[in-house]
């Protein structure tokens, strides 16, 4: 699988081997495939969420091609939210932990909106690095939503294609690419929001959040970035914490794959607590 794709060298991997890359454009024509089915079908929300995961889609292929400044993804997934402000998918009143329901009228559409999506996008894309986080981190927020919601129905084949993907990342066969995690970060902000779970998203992508804000912290504040170092044991070690992966593994040295499980046990974690306090509020 792979083969006229374009490769990548795994940095942590001994040897440091070629793997086939982008192959989230696999993701992201099977999920609007069948999307643009249940749309023939009168499915609601197929639609807007089909043409979010393809702007999310188109723009980390941009991403994969050009090697965009942090600074322009910061902004860019905005682009990705036209969709549902066009077609006006999502509930104007969002639940609040502190002040109940509130209704936000336009200023959801907006700016809410916008704000959602963008921040997961980024959130997504920035937890990666390890053979696996790219796919399986966003999988388990996958799962979950389609638990709390009762539009399930749109979440079937992102799921199944995620799955596949999700394996053969964790092998180190495949890269999804920016273009597969700024999609799948796209699937997870526009779900959320045509289903109105806005709150279980925000529980869910917390270890997410906590991971980006150690990344933009030291980027932007100290000028350094995050990495992990491989040992000719094929043991991964860090000499600091500058982000989640970073963190787990300072001082210490540890496989690949653990390190991988141990952030997906996190993310699982809080995708149940999400999970507890959306069926119970």
């Amino acid at each position: 699988m792979g083969r006229g794709f374009p490769t990548a060298v795994d940095r942590h991997k001994p040897g440091g081997p070629e793997v086939p890359n982008g192959l989230g454009m696999v993701y992201v024509l099977c999920s609007v495939t069948y999307l643009f089915l249940l749309h023939y079908f009168n499915v609601a929300g197929a639609l807007a969420l089909a043409c979010c995961i393809l702007f999310g889609g188109v723009l980390g292929l941009f991403d994969d091609w050009g090697d965009l400044r942090w600074r322009y993804k910061a902004v860019i997934p905005i682009l990705t939210s036209i969709p549902l402000i066009s077609l006006r998918k999502g509930e104007t009143v969002m639940a609040t932990y502190l002040f109940g329901k509130v209704d936000f009228g336009i200023i959801y559409l907006i700016v809410i909106a916008p704000m959602i999506v963008t921040v997961t996008m980024n959130a997504v894309n920035q937890l990666g690095g390890l053979n696996g986080l790219e796919t399986l981190c966003p999988l388990i927020v996958m799962i979950g939503l389609f638990v709390v919601s009762p539009m399930r129905l749109l979440l079937i084949a992102p799921i199944v294609i995620l799955i596949l993907l999700g394996c053969l990342n964790y092998l180190g066969r495949i890269f999804v690419g920016n273009v597969g995690t700024f999609a799948e970060g796209a699937t997870l902000a526009a779900f959320a929001i045509i289903a109105n779970i806005e709150q279980a998203l925000a529980i869910a992508l917390l270890p997410f959040l906590f991971n980006s804000g150690l990344v933009i912290v030291n980027i932007l504040i100290l000028g350094r970035r995050p990495h992990v170092e491989l040992g000719p044991d094929g043991l991964l070690t860090s000499g600091h914490r500058r982000s989640l992966i970073t963190l787990i593994t300072y001082r210490r040295r540890i496989r690949e794959h653990r390190v991988v499980a141990t952030i997906c046990l996190i993310v699982a974690m809080f995708m149940t607590l999400s999970i507890v306090i959306t069926l119970v509020s």
